[in-house]
């Protein structure tokens, strides 16, 4: 089985996979973009992408392509994983913190530890991956730049470790998402669904389309607002925790929320 990511190997996206499928064949994708285009032609069979971090919340270009599109092949939310992120400051054999300049990741590992890095006088510079940063900064071998990544990858290319626990907050950790293609299914274990909706446009609609899943017995742990394809309109991103099963998902589902226009299930899945 091919299991999808994106970034390169020894990132969190790359262990998150190792994690989940250890039988799998990894395979790392350029950009979400990609990587969700791989899945739906076919080229891997599962994709594990990051959808939430307890420091900086939703990875917004993950969160967008879920939602059904026409046309489309049409994905669902097979699983969660939650995978601890714990950075490390790398630089080339020979550098020192006090003279690091730049260091360059992810654009979500560096908003995980911007206070760190302001208070250090660092300038953080985006790249398309963190173990994408560490084999950069390998290859440019400057005293002065260093890569925020996890501690393996800089060992595998030969860069030492200046900092560790580069992060703002302690818990910093990143749930990712297992998608596949195909319609939700719900198993006997699966306590968890993910679902989007939008509302009609009068007073407290979202109030009660949200009052209402919570009096049907769901514990909504996550809302996200996000635009929809027209504009000035938006649709909420929910993730419900339910009595396990079709008839604990369909207990609070079904019908959906009077005040609701459009309502998707993601998929569902066994809490992490």
């Amino acid at each position: 089985m091919k299991i999808g990511y994106q970034g390169e190997e020894l990132s969190y996206s790359h262990r998150a996979a190792r994690e989940l499928f250890p039988e799998g064949e990894p395979v790392g994708l350029a950009s979400f973009a990609e990587a969700f285009a791989a899945l739906e032609e076919g080229v891997v069979d599962r994709l594990v992408v990051p959808v939430e971090n307890s420091t900086t919340g939703s990875v917004l270009p993950v969160l967008d392509r879920l939602p059904h599109r026409e046309g489309r092949v049409r994905l669902t939310v097979v699983a969660e994983h939650r995978v601890e992120v714990r950075h490390a400051l790398l630089g080339v054999p020979g550098a020192g913190l006090e003279g690091i300049r730049q260091v360059w990741s992810h654009a979500e590992a560096l908003a995980q530890a911007e206070e760190r890095l302001a208070a250090w006088g660092i300038e953080p510079v985006p790249a398309h991956d963190t173990a994408g940063a560490v084999r950069l900064v390998a290859e440019r071998a400057d005293p002065s730049i260093a890569a925020l990544a996890p501690e393996e990858a800089g060992s595998a290319h030969g860069l030492v470790v200046l900092a560790r626990d580069v992060t703002d907050r302690l818990h910093n950790t990143t749930r990712f998402f297992v998608v596949a293609r195909g319609t939700p299914q719900v198993g006997p274990d699966d306590d968890k669904t993910t679902v989007v909706f939008t509302t009609a446009h009068r007073p407290g609609a979202l109030a009660l389309a949200l009052t209402e899943l919570g009096l049907r017995g769901a514990n909504l742990t996550r809302i996200e607002s996000r635009p929809s394809e027209e504009a000035w309109t938006y649709r909420f991103f929910v993730d419900l925790v339910h009595e396990p099963g079709p008839d604990g998902l369909a207990a609070v589902v079904d019908p959906p929320p009077a005040t609701c226009d459009h309502f998707e299930i993601l998929g569902s899945y066994r809490s992490a």
